[in-house]
């Protein structure tokens, strides 16, 4: 387990360099000049030149990129075109906000998922079976954002049970959960169902029927354990596609979390916030595929990590 650990994350380096490229592109791709952005249109040339000499602006772009690598390493990602502050500034209490949805939206698209899926399994072909399955087709189809305005019409502003927007309050997190995670439920559900098929066909669940094993037993201990290696992998991607993807999300119920700060600080042309908190996205969706390999030993001790 530790050589294993020790190789994964030897293999991350390369990774991680790709990305870190690939985010320290973005800023030059983008058309636009920050030193122009920071003094303003109308500003004196030799003001733009200064900003640009203070900003490294000038230098060959490798250098450029070893000195943003050497500073992201120290979770220095410069300052903020908009208001002059730390780029870290920004990003830290937003990344939590995001991480706390990302990790509410994993755990109800991981409760009722697994559950659909496991019904769904166990009674194959049955009424329930279909109309959970097309229930979870519905779930798959509907954008987050359009789910995430009618759950406000609905239950914010009919039912007022719930608030509208916002983030904090228990009144306030279950919509913005919910639009988020239906969708990951809907794949789980799929990915359980499947997965625990092919499992239920086996031969030594075969045996342990024969035998009299309630049928409870049978699904909990003996098939769902092994089934859960391939749900365990869309569980991870469904996470990290979270983190990235309640941009939409947040800008609906007005969450001030990273992905809203992406969206604002594109429309406000503030490159270096995009760029560290598109880093920090990367990154942590790096380090949880990681632990995801590894679960993979504790959920299955036949699993080969060598």
């Amino acid at each position: 387990m530790t050589t294993f650990i020790i190789r994964r994350l030897l293999q991350l380096i390369p990774v991680l360099l790709g990305v870190t490229v690939l985010v320290f592109s973005l800023m030059h791709l983008t058309p636009g000049n920050p030193a122009v952005i920071m003094a303003g249109e109308s500003a004196p040339e030799a003001t733009v030149r200064a900003i640009e000499a203070r900003l490294g602006l000038n230098d060959p772009l490798h250098i450029q990129y070893f000195n943003f690598l050497s500073n992201a390493l120290q979770l220095d990602f410069g300052v903020s075109i908009r208001d002059n502050i730390p780029v870290f500034d920004h990003i830290r209490p937003r990344f939590f906000i995001t991480m706390e949805l990302a990790i509410y939206g994993t755990i109800f698209a991981v409760v009722f998922g697994l559950l659909v899926g496991i019904v769904s399994a166990a009674r194959q072909y049955s009424f329930s079976d279909v109309a959970l399955m097309v229930v979870a087709l519905f779930g798959l189809s509907m954008p987050n954002f359009w789910l995430g305005l009618m759950l406000i019409q609905w239950f914010a502003i009919e039912l007022r049970w719930f608030a509208p927007t916002g983030w904090g309050d228990p009144n306030q997190i279950a919509l913005p959960v919910i639009a988020l995670g239906t969708a990951g439920a809907a794949i789980i559900a799929r990915m359980t169902r499947s997965s625990m098929l092919d499992v239920l066909s086996q031969d030594y669940i075969r045996t342990a029927r024969a035998k009299g094993v309630k049928e409870r037993i049978v699904i909990f201990r003996h098939a769902l354990k092994n089934a859960l290696i391939p749900v365990v992998t869309v569980i991870g991607l469904q996470f990290g596609y979270f983190l990235g993807g309640s941009i939409l999300t947040e800008s609906v119920f007005a969450i001030n979390g990273l992905g809203r700060l992406i969206i604002d600080s594109i429309l406000q042309r503030d490159f270096p916030v995009v760029q560290g908190a598109i880093l920090v996205i990367s990154v942590s969706f790096v380090i949880v595929n990681l632990v995801v390999d590894i679960s993979y030993r504790f959920l299955n001790k036949r699993v080969d990590l060598n």
